[in-house]
């Protein structure tokens, strides 16, 4: 279990597509934050959850911090999340992405870098919502949370600007199991992932 390194849930997304809150979907008996939540707590020390709806997760009962920035999407959950750590690093995960496993987290955490930002690449994508980041990109967050919008990804911007440590995941490591980075975007992915869920 770290202790040098705080595990950060991210619960911000609007949830348009799925038409209900994911986070409160279930898989088996459970909910889908009652998951994620449980797995940070066996790898993290300590956890925090990152929501401007504070109410709605008391039950978990984890410190929650709201957006310094709001409106921003998930940078500014990432910034919320450093500014109220009190470790160096953190391991930022989005809510939504309930298959993750503890070894495809230990896997990005013990990845041999000195990056200020480790996040995997799978399915084709940067998954720039499951990675470690460090307080030393506070300010270039900032920057970027402060700079006009202009149709990308801020999260990626921050990546490549910070030149963050890409690990190509499903060819690097051993046992990979293909959809662990399968995100809950529509109805068809949630039973997709309650398919191949399992407790």
């Amino acid at each position: 279990m770290y202790n040098d390194i705080t595990g950060i849930i991210l619960c911000g997304g609007k949830s348009k597509r799925m038409g209900t809150d994911k986070s409160f979907m279930k898989l088996g008996d459970r909910y889908i934050i009652e998951i994620m939540a449980d797995l940070m707590k066996l790898i993290f020390q300590r956890v925090i959850l990152i929501s401007n709806d504070v109410e709605k997760y008391k039950f978990l009962n984890l410190m929650t911090y709201e957006d310094i920035f709001k409106g921003k999407g998930p940078l500014g959950g990432i910034h919320s999340g450093l500014i109220n750590s009190d470790t160096e690093k953190i391991f930022v995960i989005a809510c939504d992405i309930p298959l993750i496993t503890k070894n495809a987290i230990s896997f990005i955490l013990n990845y041999p870098s000195e990056k200020s930002i480790k996040v995997p690449f799978a399915d084709g994508f940067v998954q720039q919502l499951c990675g470690l980041y460090s307080k030393s990109n506070i300010e270039l967050i900032e920057e970027l949370l402060n700079s006009p919008g202009h149709g990308k990804c801020k999260v990626l911007e921050l990546v490549e600007k910070a030149d963050g440590e890409i690990i190509y995941i499903e060819n690097q490591m051993q046992n990979y199991k293909k959809d662990t980075f399968l995100n809950l975007n529509d109805i068809n992915s949630y039973n997709k992932a309650a398919e191949l869920y399992s407790d």
